[in-house]
């Protein structure tokens, strides 16, 4: 047995003792010790894993194609079989944590395209291990979930992107090279929206408990989170209503349609922090909300100073009011949301993705264009990146130096949601990652379910609270996850 080997052989005998592999199901984490990936030439294929293959990790993995798919994971059968039947050679999973212990050797790269809740433990154990990562947006479900996937991929210098495609699309860097020239001056006030959510949400947690199909490993879909009965409510495509499992249609589409936002206006982590909505429950996420982000002033660029800045979020069918000057008619949402970025000078319209920027004004600006453009695609860019040593590597435009950060801007908007009830707007430590404002005997309660019935035809509600809990520690939860036993993330790099 060679060096290699006897390396791979320790961290296969580590991961086995930690997991506890087991017929009945894995229960722990491998090792965070690297296993050292296989460096491929520029010529040669990558072998990709694909985790969570039924939705989007489809298109993604048949975006990828040209190299080798092998290996898929999902704990949906069922919803998986196209790609199943796609990729006839590539070895099938239930278990991502089995799939790596036993190909870790053999597999250059993953792609995460799981339920919002699980992206971060799957890409963290796949870094650590050397691999490449694609993750789907939302990056994580949490702020220190974005922070470790941040650190981590700097640490082990392997590709990273975030499947937020609009990265690497002419829109965004069109809006950046605009607002960097100053042609809008400098802006104080962004609205966004999408049209978002096109699942259910501000539902009541389900009572029905229902036979878990023989096609699905419920279990597995529950992850790291708190154990509860099936019910076909909550998966495949309706996850992202669900606390538990998503982030809502902020979480989903926010990843879209504000990435021109936070780069064009070179924002990191906001300092205050408010939200309201509709109906807000424990468990799902509300029909409709309302969010405000406040930014410090930055450094100024050559041709634009950066002041304080206010982001403003709306979503669940609603828009910004028409601006003075807006064109009778002219619908504001494009492919899903728009952005309103109101400048000293101008007002720049983009749609979702940074889509088709325009100015208020009708001028059309004449910018040089010194950001670089994708010529293959969002997902062919990082198979690229992956070939590159990390010495020469040019980074793909959604990596995750840039897509956890602002990531973290995008769950803040989450945070603020949940914490409305405290009824103050919040100051957020963003370098240490805490609410600095939230007393120590604060309490907070949310609803459970709103006992809506109709009586007579008179509609009535008996709204079911839970019980007041401490505020700073709701809140810490909501900052970082406590996983279920048998689920844990590697260490925070130093």
């Amino acid at each position: 047995m060679n060096k290699k080997e006897k390396i791979y052989e320790m961290n296969r005998r580590r991961f086995i003792s930690n997991a506890g592999l087991a017929a009945a199901g894995l229960t722990l984490m491998p090792s965070v010790v690297a296993m050292n990936s296989r460096r491929k030439s520029k010529n040669d294929k990558l072998n990709i894993a694909g985790v969570g293959v039924g939705g989007r990790g489809f298109g993604v993995l048949k975006a990828v194609e040209s190299e080798n798919i092998v290996a898929l994971c999902d704990v949906d059968w069922k919803y998986a079989k196209g790609c199943f039947e796609y990729f006839p050679k590539a070895k099938r999973y239930w278990d991502w944590r089995k799939m790596l212990d036993e190909m870790g050797n053999d597999i250059d790269a993953v792609v995460v395209a799981t339920a919002d809740h699980t992206h971060a433990i799957i890409a963290a154990t796949a870094i650590t291990m050397g691999k490449h990562v694609y993750v789907e947006k939302p990056l994580t479900h949490t702020v220190y979930e974005s922070r470790l996937l941040t650190k981590l991929a700097a640490k082990y210098k392997v590709a990273t992107q975030m499947g937020n495609q609009g990265a690497s699309g002419d829109g965004v860097a069109t809006t950046t090279e605009w607002i960097r020239n100053g042609e809008i001056g400098e802006v104080r006030k962004v609205e966004a929206f999408t049209d978002r959510p096109i699942w259910p949400q501000g539902l009541n947690r389900p009572t029905e408990v229902q036979p878990i199909p023989e096609t699905m490993n419920w279990d597995l879909f529950v992850g790291p989170a708190k154990m509860r009965p099936f019910n076909e409510i909550y998966t495949p495509w309706n996850f992202r209503g669900w606390w538990d499992f998503g982030t809502g249609a902020l979480g989903d589409m926010a990843c879209h349609i504000l990435h021109p936002v936070f780069k064009g206006l070179n924002l990191g982590y906001p300092i205050k922090a408010q939200g309201s909505s509709t109906l807000l429950l424990t468990d799902a996420a509300p029909v409709a909300q309302k969010v405000r982000l406040v930014f410090p002033e930055r450094k100024s660029l050559p041709k634009v100073n950066m002041p304080e800045v206010e982001v403003h979020w709306y979503d669940g069918g609603l828009q910004p009011l028409k601006p003075d000057g807006w064109p009778a008619g002219k619908d504001m949402n494009h492919h899903g949301g728009g952005v309103l970025f109101h400048g000293s000078k101008d007002t720049l319209v983009c749609g979702c993705y940074g889509r088709d920027p325009w100015l208020l004004s009708g001028r059309t600006p004449n910018v040089p264009k010194t950001l670089p453009r994708i010529t293959t695609s969002h997902e062919m860019d990082w198979v690229r990146a992956c070939k590159e040593s990390p010495e020469t590597r040019v980074e793909t435009l959604s990596p995750f130096s840039e897509a956890g950060p602002f990531n973290e801007m995008v769950v803040m908007g989450v945070l603020a949601v949940r914490l409305q009830s405290l009824n103050k707007e919040l100051e957020w430590d963003g370098e240490n990652m805490r609410f600095t404002n939230i007393g120590d005997d604060e309490t907070i309660r949310t609803v459970i379910s709103d006992g809506f019935k109709i009586h007579d035809g008179h509609p009535t509600f008996d709204k079911e609270w839970t019980e007041p809990v401490n505020a700073n520690a709701f809140a810490n939860e909501l900052i970082k996850h406590t996983y279920r036993n048998g689920w844990t993330l590697p260490d925070m790099p130093v």
